[in-house]
């Protein structure tokens, strides 16, 4: 049996330019893995007719599974079926990235299973599975940019604390990029370049996302904790992603923690790419 923890995310700074020929819209994003995670193993399910994923309390079509699918489709690993269990604890359509963190993790998972695979084909797969699936595949800060396609390593921060505020709502990612497009407020390309440049230079990302807007318009349940947050001594509070999950930023995990308990959130920590290795 193999084991793996699949981080959850978080979008310091989130920049979102118009559509591209293909539908897609280019990014420009400092995404930061956090301790909050799901956890997978994968093991022999030697009673099936083929692989098994298990994700209790969840229904309906798992990324995780067309990740597993697609590498045995790529690959030709044909190794007996397998079981992959999920056990949740990213929140779900909250922005955080967990079917993307569980689907890189599931491709971590299979590789090691399957006694290796390149780095560049992992990636490759990662793209076909969706923009935030490339940016979780090997951990640690990243820079986020095209549609998620290209993902540059970025150092790790030094040490601090993120108050996570998750939400009842739930945001259809889809339906919040529709709303950007109606507002017609998109980075130009060379905003987005000029971004891209300052935060491979080293600059600390901007606590800015252009989706929290529209996030916020069609959900105002946000509101609130992200007042909550910057009256609990945030120095800054942000939608993650497209919503509707919030955090706030805390100079250490210690004041997260204390933060924490003051408005319904949960402390946790930025993590690099150590946390996400696949053990026995």
């Amino acid at each position: 049996m193999l084991t793996v923890a699949a981080p959850g995310k978080v979008n310091l700074s989130l920049f979102v330019g118009p559509p591209r020929e293909d539908g897609l819209h280019p990014l420009v994003s400092v995404v930061q893995p956090v301790s909050l995670a799901d956890e997978l193993t994968l093991e022999p399910a030697p009673a099936a007719a083929g692989d098994e994923v298990h994700c209790p309390g969840v229904e309906g079509p798992n990324l995780a599974a067309r990740a597993l699918a697609l590498f045995r489709a790529v690959t030709g690993w044909d190794a007996p079926p397998q079981r992959l269990t999920i056990r949740k604890r990213i929140p779900l359509a909250a922005g955080m990235g967990g079917g993307s963190a569980d689907a890189a993790a599931a491709l971590r998972l299979a590789a090691r299973a399957a006694g290796g695979a390149p780095d560049h084909l992992l990636h490759e797969l990662a793209v076909a599975l969706g923009a935030d699936v490339p940016a979780l595949l090997t951990g640690g800060r990243v820079l986020m940019t095209g549609a998620g396609e290209h993902v540059d390593r970025l150092p790790d921060p030094e040490s601090f604390g993120l108050v996570v505020v998750p939400s009842e709502a739930a945001l259809s990612t889809p339906d919040v990029y529709r709303a950007f497009d109606d507002r017609g407020t998109p980075r130009t390309p060379s905003e987005l370049d000029a971004r891209a440049k300052a935060a491979r230079a080293g600059e600390p990302p901007p606590a800015v996302n252009d989706l929290e807007p529209v996030a916020r318009a069609l959900c105002p349940a946000v509101d609130a904790p992200l007042a909550a947050l910057r009256a609990a001594g945030a120095s800054a509070a942000m939608v993650s992603g497209s919503g509707p999950t919030v955090f706030g930023v805390f100079g250490s995990l210690d004041a997260a923690r204390d933060a924490a308990g003051t408005v319904a959130g949960v402390a946790v920590e930025p993590v690099g790419a150590a946390f996400g290795e696949v053990r026995p």
